[in-house]
């Protein structure tokens, strides 16, 4: 419980001044350190044969987005596959699979790190360096990048975002907006947000002991001469830097298999203190970046405070969940490491799933079906901090439906800062809806209906609960399992990989598509019929509108998967007399 607190209180602490740098960062104009990071900044645009002066519509910026992942798609699926034939690989990983590398760099490239792989031993320095941690340095900010662009759309364009304050913004109403440039802004944001914090993390780390080399792991004698292995290899490699990446990014994945279970890759408890702050930092971040970012202080109050509010509804739950399972203490202890005990383990796994992260230093498999429960919930909803960028997208979706719903309530025409939401906009909101079922539920009952296909370890509602959370963390690009999975098939790795595509594209597309749309209308100056959006009254109605379309329509699913599972528990026990 304290880990929780603590993790808490530093997020709001530091990214509330990090948010503000954010905002300053991706305004426009200057920002600090310019001059360090313009010179390298205008290289980089020299080199992708692009200019940071010009403006996008959101078509644009679609096309550029979607150009900057298919280029990254082919580079690292060939890399994956040739991993063998190039340097930087003394441990002789092999070439992967077509189907297992399709998979590992679509999870990579959609911001998820979903692993049917064990990095130690299935890719090399160079695929875990170039294409793992390179990937997990721009998706993210590709991620911000679209935030960004969105809200500008759903402010009138980058000419009112920008305009001074206290200045008049440009009357410009009916054609295209300029939303901003994607290139300038995954360009600025990876060097002067991402970079510097991922050197500072993995500085840290490394001074824990977290490897940091490009030498090869060491072969060493086991201590119980017993054992039929002579000899075992020590996997070692620039872990601190992949360590930084994936937690402060939302990526997850890890470079070894069991992720941060393993000593190496969190070896103490600051260290573990460090990378369980890093989780939601950036996305603590985005949400204090908003105000500023519009210059509309109390939007920041009503987006922080409801992420914040189910945060701590979510992460205490999951805490007393997990110490209240039925069962002996013994049986609590399942899956986790000694020395990080039950609440550590519970605060982590209700971080990771509240972001799109997903790395893990508890089997989440293990944990008691109810706290499992919760953690597929976080996922569902995949708004609470979410993805960076994608996050508080998510959160603004539930917005606008929100308004929608409330203006049918109220009777009044429903209006987000001004602009009406009409018909255009509220049908691909409900399209944006319906995927998230579509593809989990519908993957979910072919996969249970074959048995062959699902690979499953238990029986009964508990292979229900790990189906269900493969598909849930695919489509949230969170990337954390419920392992016991039997997921390198080429069945999983190909319905996976879609998934994956599904809760990545669209859900970045199609709410900068609504922005778009609705910088383009007139606006409406506020008044005593306005529906007032920045205030608790909405703030629990948009609390409300989230559990409707998430736990509500999952919850026949969670019924057949967790809650039976905890039933079952629950029975045995009492059995038993335990």
């Amino acid at each position: 419980m304290t880990t929780f607190w603590l993790v808490v209180v530093l997020a709001i602490a530091l990214g509330w001044p990090l948010g503000h740098y954010m905002a300053r960062v991706l305004r426009g104009g200057t920002a600090p350190l310019d001059v360090v990071f313009l010179p390298v900044e205008r290289g980089l645009y020299r080199l992708l044969g692009t200019s940071a002066n010009g403006g996008m519509n959101w078509r644009g910026f679609v096309m550029a987005f979607m150009f900057a992942n298919a280029v990254l798609f082919a580079l690292v699926w060939v890399m994956f596959m040739t991993q063998d034939a190039l340097p930087l690989n003394p441990d002789a990983a092999p070439n992967m699979k077509w189907d297992l590398a399709l998979h590992t760099m679509v999870s990579f490239l959609t911001n998820t790190n979903q692993q049917h792989y064990s990095g130690q031993a299935q890719l090399s320095y160079l695929s875990q360096m170039v294409g793992i941690v390179g990937l997990q340095m721009i998706t993210p900010m590709m991620g911000l990048a679209m935030l960004a662009a969105t809200l500008r759309g759903l402010f009138g364009g980058r000419e009112a975002i920008e305009t001074a304050e206290g200045a008049q913004a440009p009357a410009i109403e009916g054609g295209e907006r300029d939303v901003g440039n994607f290139w300038r802004d995954v360009i600025r944001a990876g060097l002067r947000i991402m970079l510097p914090l991922c050197l500072v993390w993995a500085a840290l780390l490394t001074s824990q002991g977290v490897p940091s080399t490009l030498q090869r792991g060491a072969d060493i004698v086991p201590i119980d001469a017993t054992v039929e292995m002579k000899t075992q290899h020590i996997p070692v490699g620039p872990v601190s830097a992949m360590v930084a990446a994936k937690q402060l990014g939302t990526n997850g994945g890890g470079w070894y298999g069991p992720n941060g279970t393993v000593a190496l890759e969190n070896p103490t408890p600051f260290s573990n203190l460090l990378e369980t702050l890093a989780l939601i930092l950036i996305p603590v971040g985005c949400a204090f970046m908003v105000g500023p970012f519009t210059r509309r202080r109390k939007l920041t109050a009503l987006i922080f405070g409801t992420m914040l509010g189910l945060s701590l509804l979510s992460g205490l739950g999951t805490i007393w969940l997990e110490n209240n399972a039925p069962g002996t203490a013994a049986a609590i202890m399942e899956g986790k490491e000694v020395r990080f005990g039950p609440d550590a383990s519970a605060a982590y796994a209700a971080l990771t799933s509240q972001t799109s992260n997903g790395s893990v230093i508890v089997m989440h498999d293990s944990l008691a079906p109810l706290a499992g429960g919760v953690v597929i919930t976080n996922m569902l909803i995949n708004s609470i901090w979410g993805g960076i960028g994608g996050g508080v997208i998510q959160l603004l979706v539930y917005m606008l439906l929100a308004l929608f719903l409330a203006g049918l309530m109220t009777g009044r025409t429903p209006e987000m800062f001004g602009r009406k939401i009409e018909m255009f906009e509220v049908r691909w909101l409900a399209l944006l809806i319906l995927v998230q079922p579509l593809a989990i539920l519908g993957f979910t009952a072919i996969t249970l209906a074959i048995p062959s296909l699902a690979g499953v370890s238990n029986p009964g509602a508990h292979g229900v609960s790990q189906v269900l959370y493969e598909y849930t963390s695919a489509f949230a690009n969170n990337g954390s399992g419920f392992e016991g999975l039997a997921d390198n098939t080429v069945w999983w790795n190909v319905t996976c990989a879609i998934v994956l595509l599904l809760g990545r594209i669209p859900v970045l597309v199609v709410p900068l598509m609504i922005a778009g749309s609705m910088a383009r209308k007139r606006v409406a100056p506020e008044g005593p019929g306005t529906l007032q959006i920045e205030s608790p009254t909405f703030a629990l109605t948009l609390a409300a509108v989230i559990g409707i379309l998430t736990v509500l329509q999952f919850m026949p699913a969670l019924v057949l998967g967790p809650i039976a599972d905890h039933l079952q528990l629950a029975a045995i026990a009492a059995a038993s007399g335990g």
